[in-house]
């Protein structure tokens, strides 16, 4: 079937001509006000900022912070196969563009990807010319996947998953989701449900299959060992982490630590919010509750305050490293949790609330093998909380069983590696 061979990709393709210049305003300010530079902004018109190294050359895809980092892990593998082989990632987003400079490794280049639409996505092929293209999640773009088909370029979709909705959307147009799913060489999704619902859409059996999940085999998060040693002399007490919280879960786990200190006196809070242009708000919270409160980014010392928010980025690892207690936020609302494997590997005991649609086959394993404790609101997380600091056996225990989950998944990241080799690039 040729690129014009439904209704719905020609409606698709004059729509987004259309919308084109307004599309462009509207990410261009956006990038702006994040602070993102005029050239490097011109990169989502497929103006590259960089040289196309020589060799042969993989383009990774994701969307914002969480999808780039899970193809860190990956990229390193790909490029140490081979000593003439390196990595262009592309997202959307100023964080994940910060996140990445701070975490690439050696052979791999950011850009931002280049806007769905036909000039852009020709001047950026033309120009980094992939060998190529690994997506990451959903990025299914119909006119970026139709381009790079067309140039030659041999594609996957690794980590992919798609909520209910999503799948329903397309199921609409089901003869251009066919279409689309069949570019694909390698398909590899995160969960049975969005295997299910790919295979549905028409997905070829034959390269599709479920796992690995692919933010179950990042790389340990970095840590800055100066920035480590400054902080940690202000924690001598109990500490615990509530780590990417998201609205609404801020005064729960306030209402938590209250609990906490009653029961140990000494406890302090390190609160990490998933935005940190939250973090004035946050700040106004805590101390209507009463507790005393610092901010990080504010070049505040830890001091004495009963609760540190951490509202700068690329520092996770730092906090993971500094608590043996990390509570993951996003999971009391409708974030849908986030990924528990990055604490699990830093040596922490977790705990999470029940709404974990996002990793809900990773906490299933975790809670049934006794690595992770599940809460469903303030008081439940203060009990949690309290027994992980005074039970130091308990402790040891939870922490040992997430730091074995986390491990013995890292041999299914070198074999998919083998199998994008031999997919793409033999």
């Amino acid at each position: 079937m040729r690129p014009q061979g439904t209704v719905f990709y020609q409606i698709y393709r004059g729509v987004a001509a259309i919308a084109a210049p307004f599309v462009w305003y509207r990410v261009s300010r956006k990038l702006a006000r994040e602070g993102v530079p005029p050239d490097r902004r011109r990169e989502r018109l497929g103006h590259a900022t960089q040289a196309r190294p020589e060799g042969q050359l993989i383009w990774f895809h994701a969307a914002s912070v969480g999808e780039s980092v899970s193809v860190l892990a990956l990229a390193r593998r790909m490029t140490e196969k081979d000593d003439a082989t390196e990595v262009l990632i592309t997202s959307g987003t100023a964080s994940s563009a910060e996140i990445l400079a701070q975490r690439m490794p050696p052979g791999c280049r950011h850009q931002f990807a280049p806007l769905d639409r036909a000039d852009a996505l020709r001047r950026f092929l033309a120009h980094w010319r992939p060998d190529a293209s690994i997506l990451v999640e959903s990025e299914l773009w119909p006119q970026m996947l139709v381009a790079a088909h067309k140039a030659g370029v041999p594609l996957a979709l690794v980590n992919a998953r798609m909520s209910n909705a999503s799948l329903k959307n397309w199921a609409r147009f089901d003869a251009t989701a066919r279409y689309l799913l069949g570019l694909f060489r390698l398909i590899r999704t995160q969960d049975q449900r969005t295997m299910d619902g790919l295979l549905d859409l028409g997905a070829d059996p034959a390269t599709t299959a479920l796992g690995p999940n692919l933010k179950a085999m990042s790389d340990p998060l970095p840590v800055d060992e100066r920035a480590y040693y400054e902080v940690e002399d202000a924690y001598s007490g109990m500490l615990w982490v509530a780590a990417s919280t998201h609205p609404g879960e801020e005064e729960k786990v306030i209402d938590a630590h209250l609990r906490v200190m009653e029961a140990v006196r000494s406890a302090r809070l390190i609160l990490v919010p998933r935005h940190p242009d939250r973090a004035a708000d946050i700040a106004a919270m805590v101390e209507r509750k009463g507790l005393s409160v610092a901010r990080r980014s504010l070049s505040c010392d830890p001091g004495e305050a009963d609760v540190y928010i951490a509202d700068t980025l690329g520092e996770m690892g730092l906090w993971y490293q500094l608590a043996p207690v990390v509570f993951m936020g996003g999971s009391f609302g409708k974030a849908g949790g986030h990924n528990p494997y990055e604490p699990a590997q830093m040596n922490t005991a977790l705990i999470s609330g029940r709404r974990v649609a996002n990793f809900a086959d990773v906490y299933d394993a975790f809670n049934e093998a006794g690595a992770v404790r599940i809460v469903k609101n303030a008081k439940e997380l203060a009990g949690a909380v309290t027994i992980l600091l005074t039970d130091l056996e308990e402790q040891r225990a939870q922490k040992s069983v997430a730091a074995a989950l986390a491990q013995s998944r890292l041999a299914e990241l070198d074999d998919l590696t083998d199998l994008l080799v031999q997919r793409l690039l033999t």
